[in-house]
């Protein structure tokens, strides 16, 4: 007997979770930090209602993209249209070679000072 592979129809899903767009915004990078900033609405699509729910407390994009399951593009079309209508907030992270990515230097004589004194 032969069986038929069974069609999961996930593109057709993808295709509809993002409304048809396959271009997502730039601006949501790999840890860009999400926080949600109000309780899913009733008629809210279900995967938006997840991410409201999942970025309670501030979540990298690659976590949000892991919890629901799918592709880190379709993750950040739907980021996008919540960032747009005020639902997120997004926290990116500073630039590695920027001054204020650096500790203070005042806290790291504090710290070797009490390793010292161990």
């Amino acid at each position: 007997m032969i069986r038929k592979p069974v069609d999961t129809g996930a593109p057709d899903r993808l295709y509809t979770v993002t409304g048809g767009r396959s271009h997502a915004d730039d601006t949501f990078d790999l840890v860009t930090l999400v926080v949600s900033e109000c309780e899913p609405a009733a008629g809210t699509q279900s995967e938006h209602v997840r991410i409201l729910e999942i970025c309670r407390h501030p979540t990298a994009l690659v976590e949000i993209s892991a919890e629901l399951r799918l592709p880190i593009t379709v993750v950040r079309i739907l980021l996008g249209d919540l960032h747009a209508t005020g639902r997120i907030t997004v926290r990116h992270p500073r630039a590695a070679g920027s001054v204020a990515a650096l500790p203070d230097t005042a806290l790291l004589q504090e710290v070797l000072h009490g390793l010292r004194n161990l």
